[in-house]
């Protein structure tokens, strides 16, 4: 798999129902591979309480389940030419074993509804293994950003 912007979520930005620079947009890191972790589906995966396995910074409910919320990126951009950009993140004190990907999507009142904007796979530092210290993630500074629609 490469770097990617789920279509459902592709297609929200042209609804109008994901606004970057409006929106809350959080991150989460994600485990993938073995079946109790995250399998990707681009095309077909909306919610983020479809998304299984994520470790860090994560739910609402104490941590119990893997359908919380990850770390906000905050001050989101759009410098021009249809890049999202926006604050590095760090999750402080990750813990749980190792994580694969990052999963980008719109905060919403509870994962059922929040839906999915891009995975990354790609990127320096993937695969991380956490051990209860912080991971920052740094997003690209070249002309794509985080990502580029």
């Amino acid at each position: 798999m490469a770097n990617a912007l789920y279509e459902k979520g592709r297609n929200r930005f042209l609804t109008g129902d994901i606004t970057w620079t409006a929106d809350t947009i959080e991150v989460s890191l994600v485990q993938t591979g073995a079946s109790e972790f995250y399998t990707v589906d681009t095309v077909n995966d909306e919610w983020y309480s479809g998304v299984t396995g994520a470790l860090a910074n994560l739910p609402h409910d104490g941590g119990t389940s893997g359908s919380g919320f990850g770390t906000g990126i905050g001050s989101t951009t759009a410098p021009g030419t249809g890049v999202a950009d926006g604050n590095d993140v760090t999750f402080s004190g990750a813990f749980g074993g190792t994580c694969h990907i990052l999963v980008i999507y719109k905060k919403g009142a509870t994962a059922l509804v929040s839906p999915l904007i891009a995975v990354i796979d790609t990127a320096a530092g993937l695969p991380v293994t956490l051990n209860s210290g912080d991971v920052t993630v740094t997003w690209d500074n070249g002309t794509d950003k985080i990502f580029k629609l």
